[in-house]
């Protein structure tokens, strides 16, 4: 009897040990996972933070977590792709005022909807969340402060053109 639970304690350990050691390369594998990125000189420029062209209100959508970095995520605007998102990527859109709906896309879709005023900057942030299979997603409106710190700490990502 002795020898018996021995041996499941010891299949327990192994399985253990091995299911660490997938979550550990699914986490660290994301170093690898990219999305199309914009120019050095662009980022730049994005990040100064001015105000919109043409009467548009500017959205940031960014993405300033390292968790679920192997995976990327889908980004809409009124049900027209904007891109994807990985680890410390954003994007910015400018768009014509009155109400939007964004939606990002993982494991769930998280969808906001949110009124945007001429020559005005807004910042949504898709935070990542633990799934059951695959990284989950929740968008969040956000305030100046916060958005542009999360801007800042990460890089524009290509942007899909959208007509308004």
């Amino acid at each position: 009897m002795l020898q018996k639970s021995f041996s499941l304690r010891g299949i327990f350990a192994l399985l253990l040990t091995l299911c660490v050691g997938i979550f550990s390369v699914l986490l660290l594998g994301g170093c690898a996972t990219h999305v199309p990125m914009a120019l050095q000189e662009a980022d730049i420029a994005t990040k100064e933070f001015k105000e919109p062209t043409n009467g548009n209100a500017g959205v940031y959508v960014y993405r300033n977590e390292f968790i679920g970095a192997a995976i990327k995520m889908n980004v809409f605007v009124d049900d027209k792709f904007i891109g994807q998102t990985a680890a410390h990527t954003y994007h910015y859109v400018e768009i014509a005022p009155g109400r939007h709906i964004f939606k990002g896309s993982s494991e769930n879709d998280s969808i906001i909807s949110v009124e945007v005023a001429a020559n005005k900057l807004y910042y949504i942030w898709q935070e990542v969340k633990m799934g059951v299979m695959y990284a989950r997603n929740k968008l969040q409106l956000v305030d100046k402060t916060t958005g542009q710190k999360g801007v800042i700490g990460s890089k524009l990502a290509i942007s899909s053109p959208i007509s308004q």
